[in-house]
């Protein structure tokens, strides 16, 4: 096993004699060392409750005749950090998350992992972790957030507080209707309740064959959680004896059936770059592409929250994704998981409870999937839109240019009612290198809808969009300002086409005025230019490549 690098022979004395220290019996010695890295904290509502499911992981391990160690990794609350200068740090920790995961699992030599995460940058972050220290191992997400409830109207986090703030100001909402709202909307632990980021990742790790069948939709306060915990646990040490690793697992077809449930739920635009970022470190190529052709072929079947209607509750009593992948099973890969199982006898046994939250492909609540990439003189490396949370009447639009050089001057616009319909609203310098870090503009989009502009109003920007996002908004434009791509030099007034279906995107301004404004044109200065968001800057590849860091690129793609 690997641990014997650290508790075999003579010369490993001293390391044993720290190992007994820690308390283990000499008794255990031998067995797999497993490493548990748990995100726990007590700020974010989908990781409260890990305290439990790290006990239960802990017995599991121990059944199956390993020995767990715990240690512990950072997590941001995107929704908490939204807004102000936290949310420059939200993208950036994927990274520091990964390398965190490796420089534990490397330095004590774990022969297995159990990945105990949840929410946005943090599940991403642990799989590329996996993929890169490739050590068997298996993710454990916390679970999903019941839905609240206020005057007997179902809320979700996102619909119903982040929109609140647009209606406020429009006079929808008094003093009282906010006070009791921002009390009733997360009823407690778990991801908020909609196929925002958390959940859309939890499904595709799922998918993607890296936790138990049934673990992406099992509510947080459930007792099913504690029991997927305990039998992640246990097969770990399995996976450690039959030594199958994430790099058996994560393969290229995994990651085509991913992407396609992706499409089929209507996921959040983050996984477009959090799938090629975790490809990357399995030594796999994902591109926007890839994701534009699954799209066009995957119906989407799940109408779920935020475009849609449905609650990631409504999901997990309909069947799960274990259900998804039953509908998607023709045209899907066979792969193993790391229950043992193949994916097809998981979707094969799995049953389809409720056939209104996930629909037959012949009866799909659209013909393609979640997300579209646009190309065009704007986005001459593509953007992208969760095109099945825009309306038919927005899928085309022109529109005159409003540009912001940061969120924070959009806002104040948008919230002293200086947007007006037929507006594109232009935010720009928010890219990977720009922002630093490509903050969320969750507060931007959430306001225009609670201020019933979503129909008549578009917003575009280098930045990218929290999972909870609906309505024509438009991110991850490559490339970004920061790096001379054509959205630097939009003005105010200019005029702007958006042809969804068409998957383009242009700024209706001529070559010769285009190549005028460069030559006059400087980039803004950084915004932040000291500790670790100055160097994630100088280091962060372009949205189109899953805004990795330059050192985690395969060489051909430097």
């Amino acid at each position: 096993m690997k641990s014997d690098l650290i508790r075999k022979g003579i010369e490993r004395l001293p390391h044993r004699a720290l190992l007994y220290a820690t308390g283990i019996p000499r008794s255990e010695m031998n067995k797999p060392f497993i490493g548990v890295a748990t995100s726990f904290t007590d700020i974010i509502p989908g990781h409260i409750g890990m305290r439990d499911l790290e006990r239960f992981i802990e017995k599991g391990v121990h059944t199956g005749g390993g020995y767990p160690f715990f240690f512990g990794i950072p997590g941001i609350c995107d929704g908490i950090a939204m807004g102000h200068r936290g949310m420059h740090y939200s993208l950036p920790s994927r990274e520091l998350i990964a390398d965190m995961v490796e420089t534990i699992a490397e330095a004590h030599q774990f022969d297995g992992l159990v990945l105990l995460t949840n929410c946005d940058k943090i599940t991403p972050g642990m799989l590329m972790a996996a993929a890169r220290v490739n050590v068997p191992a298996i993710v454990v997400t916390a679970g999903p957030m019941l839905s609240g409830y206020m005057k007997g109207k179902r809320l979700s986090l996102v619909n119903d507080t982040f929109e609140a703030i647009g209606k406020y100001q429009k006079g929808l909402l008094k003093d009282s209707d906010v006070a009791e709202l921002e009390m009733c909307a997360c009823p407690g632990a778990g991801s908020c309740q909609g196929m925002y980021t958390a959940n859309t990742m939890a499904c595709v790790t799922e998918a993607l064959g890296m936790s138990l069948p049934g673990c992406a939709t099992a509510l947080a306060v459930s007792s099913k959680k504690r029991r997927i915990a305990f039998n992640s646990g246990k097969k770990v040490v399995e996976l450690v004896r039959k030594k199958i690793t994430p790099g058996k697992i994560m393969t290229q077809k995994a990651f085509e059936n991913a992407i396609k449930v992706d499409m089929a739920l209507g996921g959040s635009t983050n996984t477009v770059l959090h799938i090629p970022a975790i490809a990357n470190e399995a030594g796999i190529s994902v591109t926007l592409e890839m994701f534009d052709r699954i799209s066009k072929k995957t119906p989407h079947i799940s109408n779920m929250l935020p475009g849609g209607t449905h609650y990631l509750e409504d999901l997990e009593y309909a069947g799960g994704i274990p259900a998804v992948m039953k509908r998607l099973k023709t045209g899907s890969h066979n792969i193993l998981t790391v229950s043992g199982r193949k994916s097809y006898d998981i979707a094969g046994k799995a049953e389809i409870i409720d056939p209104e939250v996930i629909r037959p492909l012949n009866r799909a609540y659209h013909r393609e999937g979640g997300i579209a990439v646009l190309k065009g003189s704007l986005a001459p490396d593509g953007a992208v839109v969760k095109q099945t949370a825009v309306t038919k009447k927005m899928m085309k639009f022109k529109g005159t240019a409003r540009v912001f050089n940061s969120e924070e001057r959009a806002m104040r616009a948008i919230l002293a009612d200086k947007i007006k319909p037929g507006d594109i609203v232009v935010i720009r310098y928010e890219g990977p290198k720009g922002g630093p870090g490509m903050r969320e503009m969750l507060n931007a989009t959430a306001s225009i809808a609670g201020m019933g502009l979503s129909e008549s109003v578009a917003l575009i920007t280098d930045g990218r969009f929290s999972g909870g996002t609906r309505g024509p908004c438009i991110g991850h434009i490559s490339p970004e300002a920061m790096e001379g791509g054509p959205i630097a030099v939009v003005r105010d007034g200019d005029k702007i086409s958006i042809d969804i279906p068409g998957r383009k995107m242009d700024l209706l301004v001529s070559d010769r005025e285009i190549k005028e404004r460069f030559r006059k044109w400087k980039p803004a200065r950084p915004k932040i230019n000291k500790g670790w968001l100055a160097r994630y800057a100088a280091s962060a590849t372009s949205a189109n490549t899953g805004a990795v860091m330059k050192q985690n690129l395969k060489e051909e793609n430097r």
